[in-house]
């Protein structure tokens, strides 16, 4: 059996047809890309497909737009072979991504999250206030003496990305950068001059960090469905309560990718999808660690053989969730607060067997559940949670995942609206 991790990638990944084949294949992709535009106020599938490389590039519209891609695909893999992952790890900008798909953050505030922090960056860039570079060619540790060669001789500079062993991001004072890019090249090292890139993942981004924090502690976050590997440490993050701290430091401390790699080799990852629209991280699974073959999901030919390598396991079909079995699986898991014994039996144990009868009705015929029957196991979960004394915000919680994790964001949205759900039951 494969064990699995998800990729998310980041700044730079986007390019004009970014995600174009999957959302003319696929309905949930188009769906998700029309979600996005009623957030963002415009067409981003139009600009994604039709427009120029130069407008698209302003971070106001990447950065909404390849966690939409990245979403996007995420979501055509689950409706298409639903086999769920370990773990899930995004590079940079990809966090984000990595963190909706966990479940952490709702797809619209993530969306409206990254038009904000895109608007920001683009003003950082703007003001010409530090640079960022990729050297390729040189082990990270030379490249890290270098650094630390230069902040000795009063110059901020410093590693912003271990990629590989031999591929590194570099940022810090314009100037300073300039000047590493040369002594490096004089080491036998290529570097890319990021144009126009704000200085991620260095101190001259703790402003923006500020900033950003203000807007992360007013959104609300829900449960964690998979294991999520930062950027900041290489270590698995499943606390919705520390999400909003880490993604205001991811601004300022280095991406540790390549510790990201050695810790799913470590795990026993065998199988590692790219959730974007080509494969950028693809090739860096492979700059990282031997054993754990790489593929994307959203190009055609890595679609293929990822249903061919998943194909080989149908048992794990059988084990991809319902809303009807994710309902039993929240009526069970949820405290009671109630102590009437009478009242619990009435609503909570009645409206269990319910669900459990509509189950095993569907195990019998090999149905998949029908609209109607969804409906109905969630309208019998919410008399379960009222009288078991589940607080609204920890409900709306878990609706929210059973949604998520199921893919049914649009055949049962009205479910999302907790004040709507009341209405409806009442």
């Amino acid at each position: 059996m494969e064990k699995m991790a998800f990729l998310f990638p980041g700044q730079g990944s986007h390019f004009v047809g970014m995600s174009k084949g999957l959302y003319d294949q696929y309905t949930i992709v188009k769906q998700t890309f029309e979600e996005a535009n009623d957030v963002l106020g415009y067409d981003l599938a139009k600009l994604c497909f039709e427009g120029t490389l130069a407008e698209l590039s302003k971070a106001k519209n990447s950065q909404p737009a390849i966690l939409v891609s990245s979403v996007a695909s995420f979501r055509a893999y689950m409706q298409e072979l639903g086999i769920v992952p370990q773990f899930l790890a995004g590079h940079s900008l990809g966090e984000y991504a990595a963190f909706t798909c966990a479940g952490a953050i709702r797809f619209p505030d993530a969306v409206q999250l990254l038009h904000e922090r895109g608007t920001l960056t683009d003003e950082v860039a703007a003001s010409g206030v530090g640079a960022m570079s990729i050297v390729d060619g040189v082990e990270s540790r030379l490249v890290e003496q270098a650094c630390q060669e230069m902040v000795q001789e009063g110059r901020q500079v410093s590693v912003s990305c271990y990629n590989t062993p031999n591929q590194t991001a570099i940022s810090g004072d314009s100037d300073a950068v300039m000047e590493l890019e040369d002594r490096l090249t004089e080491q036998g090292g290529l570097a890319t001059p990021l144009l126009a890139s704000a200085p991620f993942h260095c101190s001259y981004m703790q402003p923006m960090a500020d900033l950003l924090l203000e807007k992360l502690s007013r959104l609300p976050y829900g449960f964690f469905k998979y294991p999520v590997i930062t950027n900041r440490n290489a270590e698995p993050m499943a606390h919705s309560e520390k999400v909003a701290n880490n993604l205001a430091l991811h601004l300022t401390q280095p991406v540790q990718w390549e510790r990201t790699m050695q810790y799913f080799k470590h795990k026993g990852v065998t199988l590692a999808i790219e959730m974007g629209p080509k494969n950028v991280l693809t090739n860096m699974v492979k700059a990282n660690v031997e054993g754990i073959e790489a593929l994307c999901y959203g190009a055609k030919e890595d679609r293929k053989k990822i249903e061919q390598i998943l194909s080989a396991y149908p048992g794990l079909k059988k084990h991809i969730p319902t809303i009807i079995t994710r309902s039993l699986a929240v009526a069970v898991a949820t405290p009671n607060r109630n102590w009437d014994n009478e009242e619990y039996q009435e609503k909570v144990v009645k409206s269990y067997r319910k669900i459990q009868g509509i189950q095993d009705s569907l195990e019998e015929s090999g149905a998949k559940p029908t609209l109607e029957q969804m409906r109905e196991a969630l309208d019998l979960l919410k008399i379960i949670l009222d009288t078991k004394q589940v607080p609204e915000e920890e409900q709306t919680h878990w609706y929210n995942q059973i949604i998520d994790e199921t893919g049914t964001y649009y055949e049962l949205n009205e479910y999302l609206a907790p004040a709507r759900l009341a209405e409806k039951i009442s």
